[in-house]
């Protein structure tokens, strides 16, 4: 008989030396600033930041969706410590204009705290 454990999933640390965006409900890393691209982005509650890369994040179905921007396959992220859902990842974009989202991640600014050197 085979039995299947789940595996633990480990918190990723970015560098103390570097400003970083944190989950404002556990305070898990999420992305370093030099991974940010616009923060000219509208979420589901409020302004929101697009990222290259986020860690400590999981991430759900990808869904069809009608955002500001035109059609988008997305798929929800969640913080991976607290499990609040934090924004979504496009996954595909329709329109041509739009094709340098693919891939990226959006965090609403209701979700995250600045960390590591801000002042």
């Amino acid at each position: 008989m085979v039995t299947m454990t789940r595996s633990k999933t480990f918190q990723a640390y970015l560098p103390s030396c570097h400003r970083t965006y944190s989950c404002i409900h556990c305070r898990a890393h999420l992305a370093n600033h030099d991974e940010l691209i616009s923060k000219s982005f509208q979420g589901s509650q409020g302004r929101a930041y697009l990222f290259n890369s986020v860690v400590n994040v999981g991430c759900g179905p990808a869904e069809e969706r009608v955002l500001l921007t035109g059609l988008h396959a997305v798929a929800d992220i969640y913080c991976e410590n607290c499990k609040t859902t934090l924004g979504w990842k496009y996954e595909h974009a329709f329109e041509s204009s739009q094709k340098y989202k693919e891939g990226k991640f959006i965090i609403e600014l209701a979700h995250m705290i600045k960390d590591n050197g801000w002042d």
